[in-house]
């Protein structure tokens, strides 16, 4: 027999959508460097509060992101739609950069699809986007020395800069994209990169990316 949960009564449920509005404006600007304590203060309701709706920030970021990065997933579908390989990679890269360059916490949880809070997300968005690689393998438009390991790498630079310079030069990232993008078209003499990186070899990088989730 299912047992069915319980509607939150009318106060909880404001204060849960209060915490997930508050959490959206606090994530984007610090990114998982934030707290529970930074969302309780941001939304003006006690860390307890919090708590209670979400006992720990992996919670909190799987309730905020998760369908944000669906909108990612989308963007990786259009991709494949394109007419050309190249120009659905340039146009998903130049999408993604532009979402992660305006939302810190969308940045960081992009660059943590391999965690299990964002798995369901990631065995979507990974087969997309090796689909869009392979197409432009095949279309000869990418050098055939990328996979798909170097993306996140590309996009954690792409976007380190964008949220460092966003005060000074807010579209001094686009600049820096589009060279990396004219390194990554195939064409004669080609420098060659050497050993293509491993998942493990990207997690490692990642960990020096991404705040940990595990602090409150």
């Amino acid at each position: 027999m299912t047992i069915e949960a319980k509607p939150l009564r009318r106060d909880a449920q404001r204060n849960r959508e209060r915490i997930i509005a508050a959490a959206h404006e606090v994530f984007a600007t610090r990114g998982f460097a934030a707290t529970l304590d930074d969302v309780a203060h941001h939304a003006g309701v006690g860390v307890g509060t919090v708590y209670r709706r979400f006992p720990t920030k992996e919670s909190l970021v799987e309730a905020v992101f998760t369908d944000r990065l669906e909108d990612m997933v989308t963007l990786a579908e259009e991709a494949l739609a394109a007419e050309s390989a190249w120009d659905g990679l340039v146009d998903f890269l130049r999408r993604a950069a532009r979402l992660h360059a305006a939302d810190r916490g969308l940045r960081d949880a992009a660059l943590s699809m391999n965690e299990k809070h964002f798995t369901q997300v990631g065995e979507h968005m990974l087969p997309l986007i090796q689909q869009i690689l392979d197409r432009a393998h095949a279309e000869g438009t990418l050098r055939p020395d990328t996979g798909l390991h170097d993306f996140p790498i590309i996009m954690a630079m792409v976007t380190e800069l964008a949220q460092n310079s966003s005060a000074c030069r807010p579209q001094l990232y686009e600049r820096y994209l589009t060279l990396i993008l004219d390194g990554l078209r195939a064409r004669p003499g080609n420098s060659d990169l050497g050993p293509q990186l491993s998942e493990q070899d990207v997690q490692a990088v990642m960990r020096e990316c991404v705040p940990p989730l595990k602090s409150r």
